[in-house]
This record gives C-alpha cells, sequence and structure tokens, in this order.
C-alpha cells in the first residue's frame, strides 16, 4: 500500500514530465495548424492541464488504494 505522500509525488512527477512533454507538443502543433498562441498563453494553457492532471492522478490513485484493503 501507498502513502499518500508517496502517491502525491509519484502523481507530481509524472504529470511534470507530462507536462513538459505537452508544452513541446504544443510548440510545434499550434504552428503547424495555424493556431495563434502567444508563449504565455501557452503557459497558461499548460499550467491548468497540469494542475487537472495532477488532481485526476491523486484521487484516481487514492481510489484503487482505499479498494485493496
Amino acid at each position: 500500500m501507498q502513502s499518500k505522500t508517496m502517491s502525491i509525488l509519484e502523481v507530481t512527477l509524472s504529470t511534470i514530465l507530462g507536462l513538459v512533454t505537452s508544452f513541446i507538443i504544443q510548440l510545434l502543433i499550434y504552428p503547424a495548424l495555424n493556431i495563434d498562441v502567444k508563449l504565455n498563453q501557452n503557459i497558461i494553457i499548460t499550467f491548468v492541464f497540469f494542475i487537472a492532471s495532477i488532481l485526476r492522478g491523486y484521487l484516481i490513485r487514492r481510489i484503487f488504494n482505499k479498494k485493496e484493503k
């Protein structure tokens, strides 16, 4: 069983890696699709999805961890 601290650390690390990947992909895809997004807008979009991903991952992990008891 994983502690709550380890759950949040694992989810955060995974999400940070996803954040970097997502940011780079967005820098490539938006211009390819001719979508005009400024760098600061891209950062805001990425940050919103980052927070949502951490919360989603943590809640799912805690639900599954609770069912294992």
